[in-house]
């Protein structure tokens, strides 16, 4: 597991404004989270035709995570608002699909709880080091996001024969990178507590307050 470079057409601008379209564009996809639970679990999916509405609204909510990133980078809309609220719509979008298709039987409880564990841990993590900095999504986790998307997908439509037993070969895809990249969030988490700016003066005031609380300067000096 090693860190990613930084793209610095990913660093937040401080002249981006928060009302952008790649924000507004993270918002909507939250905002059909519910629209999308409604078409999933209506009469307990027993019409064909509501799985497929259900798989098109999410499919096009996936679509925005596509383009709201896109455009950001290429228009210097890049906002922290954007980085962190961006994994958030994604995770309230995968949860509502997963816990909606294990309820409906068509997906392993304990699948489900194993990635949801993981995406709720990698939040916490997110709000544990903000003060830090944000840790921004990495190669492995857009893969992760991916292969995860098509796996609910695939879920989600009424399949039926080989194409529906393929499928569980995508969501264990989809499981395996969930938690390898969560182990990589996590180590991403504490390297950047431990070297960040803020961690650095802080590490900083200690050694000049020295075991005394006094300044050492001579010490300092020598070394």
């Amino acid at each position: 597991m090693t860190d990613v470079a930084p793209d610095p057409a990913a660093t937040p601008s401080s002249s981006a404004k928060l009302v952008n379209l790649p924000n507004a564009l993270t918002m909507l996809r939250l905002a059909v989270v519910p629209v999308f639970a409604v078409l999933l679990m209506q009469d307990g999916t027993v019409d064909d035709a509501d799985r497929y509405w259900a798989a098109l609204v999410f499919g096009l909510a996936i679509l925005t995570d596509r383009y709201d990133g896109m455009i950001a980078r290429r228009t210097g809309q890049v906002t922290e608002f954007g980085k962190l609220a961006d994994p958030i719509a994604d995770k309230a979008l995968t949860g509502t699909a997963l816990v909606g298709l294990s309820v409906l039987q068509l997906l392993p409880w304990w699948v489900t709880v194993a990635i949801l564990f993981r995406e709720v841990a990698v939040t916490l993590l997110r709000f544990w080091v903000i003060r830090h900095g944000v840790i921004a999504a990495s190669r492995g986790g857009k893969a992760k996001t991916v292969v995860q998307s098509l796996a609910v997908g695939l879920y989600i439509l009424p399949l039926t024969g080989l194409v529906a037993s393929a499928r569980w070969w995508v969501m264990a895809a989809a499981l395996l990178l969930t938690l390898v990249t969560g182990l990589d969030y996590v180590y991403r988490a504490l390297t950047l507590r431990r070297t960040s700016v803020r961690a650095m003066r802080a590490a900083a005031a200690r050694r000049a307050d020295g075991p005394t609380g006094t300044s050492d300067a001579r010490t300092d000096t020598a070394a």
